[in-house]
């Protein structure tokens, strides 16, 4: 895709807007939109998705949103930080043309304040019942579901996610293909602090001590990508090593799983394109991370 031309709109102060309609009426004269969705409590890794989408679109618009309808029963819908302030500036500071930061009603018409049971659901591919999905049944249902309305209400020719959440990134492009969505999806890579802990909106939740412990999960994934590197095609071995390791060290791991980076399928020796994703909690914080590589 060509780079854009400066943009006359990029000239105009960031505008935060938080209904359907308004969004609509501001974007009627735009010649190309980039999107990034987010749930907000925004760090370097969403600065570094809207300065992609800024390559390629002339107005980006930036929504911050917490979904709920991909929070379960016993997750923390309610705690997740609500920083709309904060994460404006920083916006406002990559560059972000519309933040669009609509309530719970606006983005879902039959939300009566209290539930959404009436709501209408997008279901993905039966890959997203595994890794992540396991776990947290319904979740990519709700991502599913909230971005396709994201796409409806902004309607952007390119959208940008990051590559630390694999599996939803998986999800969204099969999404766009499945409905036949005229729109660009790209990855961000994955941004990460010095330790090499992929950075993400629930490291607030850690302990300074467990920070540092959390980059052992980043550690065990490049392990077992040096030992298939190296020739090891025991990936199931590898896979147990990798979880006793971190349940040792304190963690309590749901998953670590090497797959082919195409299909998310498991992955098999005639596979060169691979990933190895891993989700762990340390403590009460469940972190995930993953690696993609050529095995050949």
């Amino acid at each position: 895709m060509n780079l854009p031309q400066q943009a006359q709109f990029n000239s105009q102060p960031m505008q935060i807007i938080h209904t359907v309609n308004e969004l609509r009426n501001v974007l009627k004269a735009q010649p190309s939109i980039g999107f990034v969705p987010t749930m907000g409590n925004l760090h370097a890794g969403h600065v570094h998705l809207v300065e992609i989408a800024k390559q390629h679109a002339q107005c980006v618009v930036v929504s911050i949103f917490v979904n709920p309808l991909q929070f379960g029963a016993n997750e923390d819908l309610a705690s997740y930080p609500r920083t709309l302030e904060a994460d404006c500036e920083k916006l406002k500071i990559a560059g972000a043309d519309i933040v669009f930061a609509p309530s719970v009603a606006e983005v879902y018409a039959d939300f009566d304040g209290n539930n959404l049971n009436q709501t209408m659901t997008i279901t993905p591919p039966p890959m997203a019942r595994e890794l992540c999905g396991a776990s947290r049944p319904g979740h990519f249902s709700g991502i599913a579901t909230v971005v396709m309305k994201l796409f409806n209400i902004v309607q952007p020719q390119v959208s940008v996610f990051g590559q630390k959440d694999f599996q939803q990134l998986f999800v969204i492009k099969q999404l766009v293909k499945q409905f036949n969505l005229p729109i660009t999806i790209i990855a961000g890579n994955t941004v990460r602090e010095p330790s090499g802990l992929a950075m993400s909106s629930r490291n607030g939740y850690l302990t300074s001590t467990q920070k540092i412990a959390a980059a052992q999960l980043q550690q065990c994934l490049q392990q077992i990508v040096s030992a298939i590197k190296q020739g090891n095609t025991d990936f199931a071995d590898l896979e147990q090593t990798a979880m006793q390791m971190l349940n040792d060290k304190g963690w309590l791991v749901d998953y670590i799983s090497v797959r082919s980076a195409n299909t998310l399928a498991l992955a098999t020796q005639d596979d060169s394109n691979l990933v190895v994703l891993g989700a762990a909690k340390l403590g009460n914080v469940r972190l995930i991370d993953n690696i993609d590589f050529c095995a050949k």
